[in-house]
């Protein structure tokens, strides 16, 4: 009898340790039972909203219901991203975007979400480097034959940039200001015109996601200095990082991370999670990243906000340093 009872109290306690978790088994069984969507707060055809459709189509076929992006750009991400911020936390909204993300509080006056608060992180998809790029008609083959130029004739060069406020911008501010150049930031709508502006020799000094500038390295229309990161790039394996040229602590990487409304169900995070971090890691993915000069990354969420915060920190002060303001 003793022994029948023993096992009815284990059979009911164990029964008491599963239920709480059904709910959240059943949900993460049954989601998604709708469409998805995807907001990139920034214009189509960039590598984010390109990144994002790659996702989401994987997303689409392994989950079983429409992941779809929509492309809310303007007051560089705010907008989008103000208005994923104020969805529900249902795990029906999910967030594409960039470092802008984390740069913006301490550039704009007021941006309508705040970066720790209103979003749970996903997972740091992949990170992609920027570049130091000149017109060929700069007599500067180097990083430091660059920076004696400028020295040599200041108020003479400017950089641009795919935008104001742009981890390329920043990146190009933080060179500025920790070697004391005497450079204008001129700033473009987006990667392909600030390019077309260097090749054109218009701005002789440009930073810009090195996926942007590799066409025209190659077609000997820019000249490539260093990339911005810790590390080589596949796609130019023989251009220096910019502490490899002699400057380091000026790297910067860019990244395309994904993020949902605070208070999504932690269950519905982690399968977001996993299935990004496999996409990613498919062959086909990668290849399809290559092409656009993107890493794959997939990182925790724990990681992911880790990041974050370094980051934070790490452009309040060259936003303070360079005396940057958006009006």
């Amino acid at each position: 009898m003793k022994k029948i009872l023993r096992r009815q109290f284990l059979h009911r306690a164990a029964g008491a340790v599963v239920l709480p978790f059904l709910p959240a088994i059943a949900r993460a069984q049954s989601y998604p039972a709708r469409p998805v969507r995807m907001i990139v707060p920034y214009s189509p055809g960039g590598p984010t909203d390109v990144c994002a459709r790659f996702i989401a189509q994987k997303l689409s076929e392994r989950l079983g219901q429409q992941f779809y992006v929509e492309d809310i750009a303007g007051a560089g991400g705010n907008i989008g991203t103000g208005q994923a911020a104020r969805t529900a936390a249902d795990g029906y909204t999910v967030l594409i975007t960039v470092n802008s993300y984390v740069i913006n509080p301490n550039l704009y006056p007021k941006v309508p979400y705040r970066v720790l608060q209103d979003f749970d992180s996903v997972t740091l998809a992949v990170g992609f480097p920027s570049a130091m790029v000149v017109n060929p008609s700069v007599p500067a083959t180097t990083v430091k034959e660059l920076v004696a130029l400028i020295k040599q004739t200041p108020g003479k060069f400017s950089f641009a940039s795919p935008g104001f406020g742009t981890p390329s911008h920043l990146l190009g501010e933080q060179f500025r200001v920790v070697l004391g150049l005497d450079l204008v930031h001129v700033p473009y709508g987006g990667s392909g015109p600030s390019m077309i502006s260097a090749a054109a020799g218009d701005t002789p000094i440009a930073f810009a996601a090195l996926s942007a500038a590799v066409p025209l390295i190659k077609d000997g229309k820019l000249r490539a200095l260093a990339v911005m990161s810790k590390n080589r790039s596949p796609a130019l394996p023989d251009l220096p990082t910019i502490g490899e040229a002699g400057y380091p602590g000026l790297d910067g990487d860019a990244w395309i991370g994904a993020l949902v409304p605070a208070g999504t169900p932690k269950d519905i995070v982690m399968l977001l999670q996993r299935e990004i971090v496999d996409i990613l890691a498919m062959p086909d993915m990668k290849e399809k990243l290559a092409t656009l000069g993107l890493d794959p990354i997939g990182s925790t969420p724990e990681e992911f906000t880790t990041q974050m915060k370094f980051e934070m920190e790490k452009w309040a002060k060259v936003i303070e340093a360079a005396k940057i303001k958006a009006e």
